[in-house]
């Protein structure tokens, strides 16, 4: 197997057609036979939502231009319902870090300004940037350093470094190719300033303590496995050997390949995605799906992304939560070249997180994140059908470099103050879910109790240890 990425389209704003992609038509457009009516009655009657049914909920009716105020409002109830009839009234979130390896990365997706050209990272290249890569010593000390706050989760996604290989027989079977760079996308860690080491060796670094190491999105993994005949269960076997104990479903942006063209021509398609879910479930890892809308798709794209999770979920039920990302347009390709001017909408927000809850009615947990969204926002959608409501990330680095403004720490306390504000329960939840640890507001302090050092301290209490430099997830929410 070779790369199917082009080495020559790797900087997304040089080459972009941008008449050709403001003019798009897709072929797919939010036309249905169904009423607004009756897809609303099946949604209150609980009954399997078809993608045209979808499709008539997200726009509150086609037949109708605009988003109808009193119609959102239904679909809102009905799926706050549908969530407290799911979940309850428990609002979870986790304690943890992001810790990502490296934003050196050539495939030139459109919505994405958290990577750096890997060019610039050679070691003689003299081009001055703003990235990094860490190596797998440094990424220890984080993830030490950070466990001493109490987090139980380490989440870590990064770019797709050319020098990144599987392990050390990947690195050699990259090598013998004629050219590697333009066959495989692979130049050898000597090429580089500082080596990221294997994928292996980053997880084993970050397995600390038993700390849970949520890791390697689709695309990583096709990378992971580049110009050999692995399979993706292969690869997660692999990782998960080395102390991977769950996969994020990003990379996942809008899974309809007539988007992908657009604003990721180089990403790998629909298909693979979905291969490498199913990969990451049969080595016995959980994972997560999201969707990342609000930019050039159409809501039947948004609907057809939620079907294609569904069926994902109907053959494997290891897809612990789904996870709405709103795109955040500042300072990409896209907004850059006038693509686009904004992102979705609150109303469009609203939505998205009401007919996730009731189309995907084999996923349990719907998050709301405060990083995209704001305080305010995240809040409301917690009562439009969304349960979970993040993390601490202790850094945050994709969404702000994207031009977020929503920062990049949560406290335990901001938590309890929130969720009791809405009349709810604050829950302190692992990874996947199995573990909970329901607060009482009346016990405060708040700190985390759910990781491996974790003693119920606030997590900045007294700890004047600064974490090293860290990023989170527009690079492949």
């Amino acid at each position: 197997m070779t790369s199917a990425r082009d080495p020559d389209a790797s900087d997304p704003g040089g080459d972009l057609d941008v008449d050709a992609v403001s003019k798009l038509e897709f072929d797919r457009r939010p036309e249905t036979d169904q009423s607004f009516e009756n897809a609303l009655a099946k949604a209150r009657d609980g009954d399997r939502l078809t993608v045209d049914d979808g499709i008539e909920l997200i726009t509150t009716g086609t037949d109708v231009a605009g988003i109808d105020p009193e119609r959102k409002e239904a679909v809102l109830e009905i799926a706050d319902r549908r969530r407290a009839e799911t979940v309850g009234e428990e609002v979870t979130f986790v304690a943890n870090l992001n810790n990502n390896v490296t934003t050196a990365c050539n495939t030139g997706c459109l919505f994405c300004n958290f990577k750096d050209s890997a060019h610039a990272f050679e070691a003689e290249s003299g081009i001055d940037h703003p990235g990094f890569t860490k190596t797998p010593a440094e990424s220890r000390r984080i993830v030490s350093d950070a466990l001493e706050f109490g987090i139980s989760e380490v989440c870590s996604v990064s770019g797709l470094h050319p020098a990144f290989a599987l392990n050390g027989e990947h690195h050699d079977i990259l090598e013998s190719y004629a050219d590697p760079e333009r066959e495989v996308n692979y130049k050898p860690p000597a090429a580089y300033a500082t080596d990221p080491g294997t994928y292996r060796e980053q997880m084993a670094a970050m397995s600390v303590d038993d700390v849970h190491l949520h890791s390697m999105t689709p695309e990583e993994a096709y990378h992971a496995k580049r110009g050999t005949d692995w399979s993706y269960e292969d690869v997660y076997r692999e990782l998960e050997a080395a102390g991977l104990d769950s996969a994020p479903g990003t990379a996942a942006e809008i899974l309809v390949d007539e988007v992908r063209d657009v604003i990721c021509p180089g990403k790998i398609r629909t298909d693979d995605w979905v291969a490498a879910m199913e990969g990451a479930m049969a080595a016995g890892l959980d994972t997560t799906a999201t969707i990342m809308y609000g930019h050039v798709e159409n809501a039947a794209h948004r609907v057809e992304h939620l079907q294609v999770v569904r069926d994902l979920q109907d053959r494997t039920g290891g897809i612990t939560e789904f996870v709405p990302l709103s795109f955040v347009h500042e300072n990409t390709p896209l907004a850059e070249h006038g693509v686009v001017d904004g992102g979705a909408s609150d109303a469009e927000d609203e939505l998205m997180i009401a007919v996730s809850r009731l189309f995907l009615d084999n996923v349990a947990h719907v998050q709301s994140s405060w990083v995209k969204y704001g305080d305010e926002k995240a809040l409301k959608l917690l009562n439009c059908g969304a349960d979970d409501f993040m993390g601490t990330i202790l850094s945050e680095e994709i969404t702000k470099r994207a031009g977020g403004e929503y920062g990049e720490y949560r406290s335990f306390e901001d938590y309890v103050d929130m969720v009791n504000a809405i009349g709810r329960i604050p829950v302190e939840r692992s990874t996947d879910y199995r573990t909970r640890h329901p607060i009482d507001p009346d016990d405060g302090p708040y700190g985390p109790t759910i990781g491996p050092r974790a003693d119920g301290t606030p997590m900045l209490a007294g700890r004047d240890r600064e974490l090293g430099r860290s990023g989170s997830v527009n690079a492949d929410d």
